[in-house]
């Protein structure tokens, strides 16, 4: 694992609204070059509204999202786009355009955003088909997969960009035990021998334990960040209720003096 204590995205003193209703408020972290960063809180605290914000499909109601020394909110829309190009995102249900066999969907963001060839775009896809463990799936559409493999494939194409940062939302949701840790097995690949920067938004426990070098999390009561640190640590050190509630899942055994 390589990772930089050079920061490659930070938010300031960021809220999260809907009209006049907050759902968070006064966020402020950063998310290190080269780390596994999570994302975790109880289900309505405002994880996938934040990661809106972050990707930049929803405004904040004030506040900064920082990349690279770039406020991803205050710049022109064609500076936008330049660092989205930047960014992959695996949406929780894969998000694969049925109509098109997995080879064209991870095809679809080459043909978009490269001047790679016909003949390239086929390699390409082929390598990150093959990084994903669905070498030689590239003729069958998606309804021919099973959900870890849909999720797999939908990964593919997040990476096809070869992005500074991957986005998860909720990666390992609707997926058998088995197929979730082959998914988090993926992740820190990803992390390990990319070189990616993965921020991923989850409640399951059980990755949230295997997968992150950094997390925080969201209180829904309260309505801002009440915790930030490795999980492991958190659980440990941690006197807040609401964190251990949900670190343990109510189970008291699991706390650690």
């Amino acid at each position: 694992m390589v990772t930089s204590r050079h920061p490659i995205l930070q938010v300031h003193q960021l809220d999260l609204a809907y009209d006049d209703h907050v759902v968070m408020r006064d966020l402020n972290f950063s998310v290190n070059r080269g780390e596994v960063f999570v994302i975790m809180g109880g289900s309505g605290c405002g994880k996938s509204t934040l990661l809106k914000v972050l990707i930049g499909l929803k405004k904040p109601a004030q506040g900064q999202v920082v990349y690279d020394n770039k406020d991803f909110w205050a710049v022109d829309h064609a500076r936008q786009q330049m660092l989205l190009k930047r960014f992959g995102v695996l949406y929780q249900s894969g998000a694969l355009w049925s109509s098109l066999t997995v080879g064209e969907n991870v095809a679809l963001p080459l043909q978009l955003y490269s001047a790679l060839t016909p003949a390239q775009i086929k390699d390409m896809v082929h390598l990150k088909l093959s990084l994903v463990g669905l070498g030689g799936y590239e003729d069958l559409y998606p309804s021919e997969l099973s959900g870890g493999m849909r999720k797999r494939a939908g990964l593919a194409r997040a990476i096809a960009l070869d992005p500074d940062i991957v986005f998860f939302d909720e990666p390992s949701a609707g997926l058998d035990p088995v197929s979730a840790r082959m998914l988090d097995d993926l992740i820190l690949q990803l992390r390990d021998y990319v070189g990616a920067t993965i921020v991923v938004v989850t409640h399951e426990l059980a990755s949230i334990f295997a997968i992150a070098d950094n997390a925080i999390f969201l209180d829904a009561q309260k309505k801002t960040l009440t915790a930030a640190g490795n999980p492991k640590d958190l659980l440990a050190r941690s006197h807040d209720p609401n964190v251990i509630q949900f670190l343990t899942r109510g189970e008291k055994q699991g706390v650690k003096g």
